[in-house]
């Protein structure tokens, strides 16, 4: 029916919106349109109309920015369930937009128009991770944001951080040889995580229960070389991922044997 169409409505939706009035109806003819907007979550509402009226809303969620593209720095330091949020812009704007909550359907919006460049949160759940997106706006009323207010910095935090709730999953033994064996493992979950993953801890035993020294590998490997190890023994290898609060709950021992000659398929 694309013959029909007389034009679009676009509507750009800040997501969260406080304001008390909804989001004006941009009408074009065209099928494209550029839209300036800050880091802030974005719902974008589109529909055709013509001369019997308006069609449904194809709708369409803005992803989300990288961390990598920020334009300024914000600090938050916990105090158990309180958090002191603190930032120094380059400028002097006449008021900040504050975005905090933990994803998209549960952020929150708060307006500061004082010259304060920092303030206390509270209520924050242990264990969960929060994002803070500070915006900037030199026009301070509600319906002015989407157009006027740009980003300073976004941050993400934990009020209190907790150890992993697991260990990592599917922990696999691969080429194995007299003296190594390749093992693999798929990363913790980040819901799993309960604080800021630091990295993972492996420690494998032999069949005399000698313990080795724990490797110690950063959060993005998957992946390890075991060297070293004597021919025709059994092992038994565990993995654990670690926070700043400690280390979390060890895998389930995976046993892989050492051949005396060549390599185990």
């Amino acid at each position: 029916q694309s013959e029909n169409v007389l034009g679009y409505f676009v509507n750009v939706e800040r997501i969260p919106n406080s304001c008390s009035r909804p989001p004006n109806h941009i009408s074009l003819k065209d099928r494209e349109i550029l839209v300036n907007i800050s880091m802030a979550n974005y719902r974008v509402n589109i529909s055709a109309y013509n001369e019997a009226g308006e069609s449904p809303r194809a709708i369409y969620v803005v992803p989300e920015f990288s961390v990598t593209d920020l334009p300024g720095q914000i600090h938050v330091k916990s105090q158990g369930t309180n958090a002191v949020v603190t930032w120094t812009p380059k400028h002097n704007p006449k008021c900040f937009v504050v975005d905090l909550g933990t994803g998209k359907e549960d952020m929150q919006m708060k307006i500061i128009t004082t010259a304060t460049r920092n303030f206390t949160l509270d209520n924050f759940q242990p264990y969960k991770l929060y994002k803070i997106i500070v915006h900037s706006s030199d026009i301070c009323q509600c319906e002015s944001f989407i157009r006027d207010e740009t980003t300073f910095g976004v941050t993400h935090f934990y009020s209190v951080e907790g150890v992993p709730r697991t260990g990592p999953a599917n922990v696999t033994i691969l080429n194995i040889t007299k003296h190594s064996a390749l093992v693999k493992w798929t990363k913790i979950a980040a819901e799993d995580h309960l604080g800021f993953l630091q990295g993972y801890r492996i420690s494998y035993t032999d069949s005399s229960r000698k313990r080795s020294p724990a490797v110690t590998l950063n959060s993005s490997i998957t992946s390890y070389h075991l060297t070293g190890l004597k021919e025709k023994t059994t092992y038994r290898v565990q993995i654990s991922g670690f926070t700043n609060a400690g280390e979390g709950p060890l895998t389930l021992s995976q046993p892989f044997s050492t051949p005396k000659y060549g390599t185990v398929e």
